[in-house]
């Protein structure tokens, strides 16, 4: 009966394992068809140097240079807003803390997880947005370094999360190790603890960064929607996912706008791809080390 059950068991792991697969390669095939048809009649080269997006123009401009910079500003302008703070509350969470002081932090870590983007959006736009904008006296506080702020604040507890876990995995016997040769508990927290637990707190930087990337209504309300090359981080900018979420519903169907959206959506899982493949092999590096 057991080995029947366990038989079950595997074959439900593996189908679910395929069915994750199958879905991600439909997902880019069904990017493909509609974003490659789109470069039948406009060049990939300047769809990505261009940085004029103006869709509904005479003449047409797809040019989506702004957009990626903005993307790209926002994101790197989070991650270093949330990596260090992320990855410093993990280990004293996992490692300082005491025990009733650690649960209950880590239930109210766990609890932001579930706030809606949305809420953050609006949040940011009351208390943030209003904020920036008086102490570093701009004209708009909807900008790149108001949407950092707030997405480093979404991506913060997927990190602390996932990095107190895997802190709190690597065997006790490396601390006190290091702790019985002489070594200070911060020395072997900084030397030991965390360079074992690096694969796993990469893996959590990354699942933050996925969602920073992904993110598109707290940057649509509080990044100022403005298709732009920045010039720093006090600009108002656009971003990718904001963009085809703010005009997919304005165009028809299997127009060379719409096809334009597909487009983005294509160039933004490449990104990710090539993103994703530099940790693995960061990783992979880590490992043999």
């Amino acid at each position: 009966m057991r080995e029947y059950l366990d038989y079950i068991i595997e074959t439900i792991v593996f189908i679910c394992g395929m069915l994750s697969i199958v879905f991600v390669v439909l997902i880019f095939s069904f990017l493909l068809k509609e974003g490659l048809s789109f470069f039948k009649d406009f060049s990939f080269v300047k769809f990505i140097t261009n940085q004029f997006w103006y869709p509904s123009s005479t003449p047409l401009s797809f040019g989506i240079l702004s957009l990626i910079c903005g993307s790209v500003l926002v994101t790197l302008g989070a991650c270093l807003i949330a990596v260090p703070i992320g990855v410093m509350s993990a280990l004293f969470i996992a490692e300082i803390a005491p025990k009733g002081v650690r649960d209950i932090l880590k239930s109210l870590v766990e609890l932001m997880t579930a706030i809606p983007s949305v809420v953050i959006g609006f949040v940011g736009m009351v208390t943030v947005v209003p904020l920036v904008k008086n102490i570093f006296n701009l004209p708009t506080g909807l900008s790149a370094f108001s949407g950092s702020i707030m997405l480093g604040f979404m991506a913060m507890p997927t990190i602390v999360t996932i990095s107190e876990d895997a802190i709190r995995s690597i065997p006790w016997q490396y601390k006190e190790g290091a702790l019985a040769l002489g070594a200070t508990k911060w020395q072997a927290l900084r030397r030991i603890i965390l360079k074992a637990a690096m694969p796993g707190i990469i893996a959590a930087i990354m699942l933050g960064i996925g969602r920073v990337i992904g993110e598109t209504m707290a940057v649509m309300m509080i990044t100022g929607n403005a298709a732009h090359v920045p010039h720093s981080i006090f600009d108002p900018i656009r971003t990718m996912t904001a963009t085809i979420a703010a005009e997919m519903g304005e165009t028809v169907r299997g127009g060379v706008h719409y096809k334009s959206l597909f487009a983005i959506g294509l160039v933004l899982f490449l990104i990710t791809f090539v993103v994703n493949f530099v940790a693995d092999l960061f990783l992979g590096k880590n490992k043999n080390l």
